[in-house]
Formats: C-alpha cells, sequence, structure tokens
C-alpha cells in the first residue's frame, strides 16, 4: 500500500516510462531544492575540522622528520667522535709497536742471558753433586 501512495504522489509524467528498446538507460533531473542554513554551517564546521585535523596531522609529520633530522645529527656526531677515537688508537698503536721494535734486541738479549743463567745453574747443580760426592770420598780416605 505505500507503494500505492508513493505512486500516487508521483505526476503522471514521470510515472509512466516510454518503453525504449535500451532499459538500461534512465534519466533523471538535478534536485534544486534551496541548501538549508544547518547544512550549509555543518559544512563549514566540516570543513573547519577537517582542516584543523590535517594541518595536526602534517604537523605532526613535519614534527617526526624534525626528529629524524635530530637524531641523525646525534649520529653524526657520535660517529666523528668514534672516529676521533678510532685514530688516536691507530695512532697510539703505532707508537707502541715502533717502542716494542726498538726494545726487541733488548729483549733478545735477556733471553740470551736467561739461557745462560739456566745453564750456569744446571752447571752449578753439577758442581754441587760432584762436590758431595768428593766429600763424601775424603771421609772414606782417612779412614
Amino acid at each position: 500500500m505505500a507503494a500505492a501512495t508513493a505512486a500516487e504522489d508521483v505526476p503522471a509524467t514521470q510515472r509512466e516510462e516510454p518503453v525504449r528498446d535500451d532499459a538500461a538507460v534512465e534519466t533523471a533531473e538535478e534536485a534544486k531544492e534551496p541548501a538549508e542554513a544547518d547544512i550549509t554551517e555543518l559544512c563549514r564546521d566540516m570543513f573547519s575540522k577537517m582542516a584543523t585535523y590535517l594541518t595536526g596531522e602534517l604537523t605532526a609529520t613535519s614534527e617526526d622528520y624534525k626528529l629524524l633530522e635530530n637524531m641523525n645529527k646525534l649520529t653524526s656526531l657520535k660517529y666523528l667522535e668514534m672516529k676521533d677515537i678510532a685514530i688516536n688508537i691507530s695512532r697510539n698503536l703505532k707508537d707502541l709497536n715502533q717502542k716494542y721494535a726498538g726494545l726487541q734486541p733488548y729483549l733478545d738479549q735477556i733471553n740470551v742471558i736467561e739461557e745462560q743463567v739456566a745453564a750456569l745453574e744446571q752447571a752449578a747443580y753439577k758442581l754441587d753433586a760432584y762436590s758431595k760426592k768428593l766429600a763424601k770420598y775424603k771421609k772414606l780416605e782417612k779412614r
């Protein structure tokens, strides 16, 4: 019944559509209703809030990029500090290697002296053992 009353409200020229071969094509009339003041104000409010939202989003993105830029600058400074430290370590290591190379002949002499001392120590132990045997021999001779 609602469909029948809706059909009655539509003028006869709009109710009856001419039969065409092209059933898929429909004609429509543009609605020419005057915009209400509420709708206009709501649209302005919507655009204002959308502008505020987009400004906030763009500001947040801009702040993120500024943060990344600052982080990159700090990282770059840290790498420069690490580079300076590595250069100093390399320089000090070269100095130590040169000093070690200068000490190497003395270290070799110390090794030779150590070997000679070990040989003298063995000779002293042999001499001590020999002198103990002589002492025993002299005791036997006195008897």
